[in-house]
């Protein structure tokens, strides 16, 4: 096997075989930030697989290893995509929230993390390069913290991918193909919907925000017989949550000063705490404008 290097939370290999290439994925287990239930996701990717969702085939799963057929494609950048691919990404998500797919695993979500002052004053007592911006950030970081555990997710909650994300994503002749399901699970629809199309509709800051790509997504998903929920801030709130929490685990992967042996490399989680640290009070600042999208 041949490790591919760039995972934000697990590592990948590719292995060449008589029987065609596959890719592998050793899932991190030692400081997941919740329980992994492959039996279910598994199922959930068969099913999408069949009803001809485009993704790699899934071949098998367990607590510890994925395996999928290897795919080819164009790796997508952090930037707008096409509005014909954006389009499509919302026809994807509307049949997908349409599969009839038992799900039996009961995601408990723990109250928000409040250990900022803590964590800064831990990276500035260990000589961390990015001890001082998060030190100026502790009390935006308490009110995000706030915002997620107090803001309406008005429904309906479907069962869905939960990450299309660019680096989640291939192009193969221009189209989408839908990579990494292990984080599937139920999520409310405008939280969905709004990481999805915002995602798809910006560049790696916010100050490029493309509204006709953001609708475009969301024009896709009506036109694969999807409903729109209302608008407001849930929208974004899954968003805001996921990076803080992305955020907090690379805090502590750093904080440790050893090269984990799963996940992602040091020099990543570092990485990944800096785009964190100056990305989540930017995109937080910024919700009044995001929710003008969806007028």
């Amino acid at each position: 096997m041949v490790r591919v290097h760039g995972g934000f939370a697990n590592r990948m290999y590719r292995l060449d075989t008589d029987q065609g290439s596959f890719a592998v994925k050793e899932l991190n287990l030692l400081d997941r930030r919740w329980a992994y239930c492959a039996e279910d996701v598994f199922r959930f990717e068969q099913a999408a697989f069949a009803a001809g969702i485009p993704m790699p085939e899934p071949i098998s799963a367990g607590h510890h290893t994925l395996v999928h057929r290897w795919v080819e494609g164009e790796k997508m950048p952090e930037a707008p995509v096409s509005p014909a691919y954006a389009f499509e990404i919302g026809e994807i998500l509307a049949r997908i929230h349409a599969l009839d797919v038992a799900w039996t695993h009961v995601s408990i979500e723990d109250p928000t993390s409040r250990d900022w002052p803590e964590l800064a004053a831990r990276a500035t007592a260990t000589g961390q390069p990015w001890a001082g911006e998060l030190t100026s950030q502790v009390e935006t970081f308490l009110a995000i913290a706030d915002f997620v555990d107090t803001c309406e997710r008005p429904g309906p909650v479907v069962l869905t991918h939960k990450d299309i994300q660019p680096w989640n994503l291939l192009a193969r002749e221009g189209r989408p193909v839908v990579l990494d399901w292990e984080l599937s699970g139920m999520l409310d629809l405008s939280s969905e919907l709004g990481s999805t199309a915002l995602s798809l509709a910006k560049g790696p800051g916010f100050d490029d925000v493309k509204p006709a790509i953001f609708r475009s997504v969301l024009n896709g998903y009506v036109a694969g017989g999807g409903v729109l929920p209302p608008p407001g801030p849930s929208w974004f709130v899954f968003m805001i949550s996921g990076w803080l929490g992305h955020t907090r685990w690379n805090i502590l992967r750093c904080l440790a000063g050893v090269e984990p042996g799963t996940g992602p490399d040091l020099a990543l989680s570092h990485e990944s705490v800096r785009n964190g640290v100056r990305g989540l009070p930017e995109l937080f600042g910024r919700l009044p404008e995001l929710e003008a999208l969806l007028r």
